[in-house]
């Protein structure tokens, strides 16, 4: 199994930019496609974006293409979500997952998770 840690969320006004890491453990990190997702209050969690193990391959949901961009460092056994004009709606908390399905788009093809990490935005 694999741990993941997310870590940069925070308070952030409207219009603002803000980078999510995900700290994976274990030495296989390539060998997992990663997805970023989000759940806000009262909603269903999904997903945002989607990177493939070697990080050649990535994906997006249709609302945050342009604005998340999802990447990821091998090396240093990490994933990020760079996200840029945040918007109020985009408050909720922000989920690190994998999967060695060989792609990560839903929430049910994802074999672990992390504990998330909450973003809220204010205008």
């Amino acid at each position: 199994q694999v741990e993941l840690v997310e870590s940069g969320g925070g308070l952030v006004q409207a219009g603002d930019s803000l980078r999510l890491s995900c700290a994976a453990s274990g030495r296989t990190f390539s060998n997992y496609a990663m997805g970023w997702f989000r759940q806000a209050p009262g909603k269903e969690r999904v997903f945002l974006g989607g990177i493939s193990g070697s990080g050649y391959s990535t994906s997006y949901k249709d609302s945050v293409k342009g604005r998340f961009t999802i990447s990821r460092d091998n090396a240093k056994n990490t994933v990020y979500l760079q996200m840029n004009s945040l918007k109020v709606e985009d408050t909720a908390v922000y989920y690190c997952a994998a999967t060695v399905g060989g792609i990560a788009s839903m929430v049910r093809g994802m074999d672990y998770w992390g504990k998330g990490t909450l973003v809220t935005v204010s205008s």
